[in-house]
């Protein structure tokens, strides 16, 4: 080969490389096109921090995409329709994601969704046919109706059961089969599934390890078996950001390690504040019939949103 020709050819392989290092400068865990990210869900999701580090997350490390993160979720709610009876002692059964989410989808138009069931689906009770079949329906109802309309959605497996806190025996298996069927949708229908149940299972069980090696307990994610702390929301968020290919995050202990900006606390502080204002006012403005505090109206949230957005944006220059 002459010298030209080598010389052209390094300089076409240079070419390659720089292109390559630009494209992957710009890489980042949702599309260019995703403006609006969706959170359905019952209790855990209305709690929100793990929506809440994601979004910081994505903000302290990708600041030049502008997106919203709609956090959905509905206390007690189910997607299977089902609730036991006597539920909150007898004030109200568990809210059903089928009455509202028409008016969510209409209200939200989201560009992505998260859906987050099956904590509440199985009702705390031994496994049952039945009630599976119905959380495989609902989800399968869900999936469909977002898939109809070209909306990506990403099925997330529920978080684990702690029954040493929750005392309720055999419900950790319950949702390991329901947490199984929805990774099996990933072959069997192509869906996008998302797993927090075994990484949060995996790490309880592991720290269980270590307190029995001391002799010692108290180890746990959830106080009462259910909501998971801190920790455990941070291990949900990692696992998701980990689906979306955010490898950097796999060593990361909480959400501060994760990112390196010189204002990390106050900007967490400010998003948790914002996405405390704005769920509220989501869930008023769509509608629901599960008591509890009103939210204020919209219009208004938005415009105090864009306030603390206003603060953001000082913070991160």
């Amino acid at each position: 080969m002459r010298s030209s020709s080598v010389k052209l050819y390094l300089a076409f392989l240079a070419g390659i490389c720089l292109l390559f290092q630009h494209m992957s400068s710009f890489a980042q865990p949702f599309s260019a096109g995703t403006k609006k990210v969706l959170f359905l869900g019952n209790s855990i999701t209305y709690a929100g921090q793990y929506i809440v580090d994601i979004e910081a997350y994505c903000m302290m490390n990708y600041p030049g995409q502008k997106i919203e993160f709609i956090n959905m979720g509905l206390p007690s709610e189910t997607v299977s329709g089902l609730s036991e009876a006597g539920h909150a002692g007898g004030k109200f059964p568990r809210p059903d994601l089928h009455e509202r989410l028409d008016r969510v989808m209409a209200l939200t138009k989201p560009d992505l969704v998260f859906a987050c069931y099956g904590m509440n689906d199985g009702l705390y009770m031994p496994f049952d046919n039945v009630r599976f079949q119905k959380f495989k329906d609902g989800i399968s109802w869900l999936h469909d109706k977002y898939a109809a309309k070209g909306i990506r959605i990403v099925h997330l497996t529920p978080p684990v059961y702690d029954e040493l806190r929750g005392g309720k025996k055999g419900y950790s298996e319950v949702l390991d089969k329901y947490s199984d069927w929805l990774l099996g949708q990933k072959k069997a229908k192509n869906w996008e599934v998302a797993d927090l149940h075994y990484p949060m299972k995996k790490y309880l069980e592991a720290h269980r390890k270590v307190d029995a090696a001391l002799n010692i307990n108290g180890f746990y994610l959830a106080a009462d078996g259910v909501h998971p702390g801190e920790t455990g929301h941070w291990i949900m968020a990692k696992a998701l950001l980990l689906y979306l290919g955010e490898k950097k995050v796999s060593t990361a202990a909480d959400l501060p390690a994760a990112v390196t900006h010189s204002k990390k606390y106050e900007l967490i502080k400010l998003i948790a504040q914002k996405q405390d204002l704005m769920k509220d006012a989501w869930l008023t403005a769509a509608g629901h019939k599960r008591p509890m505090k009103k939210g204020l109206p919209l219009e208004e949230a938005t415009i105090k949103a864009a306030e603390i957005d206003e603060q953001i944006s000082s913070l991160m220059k």
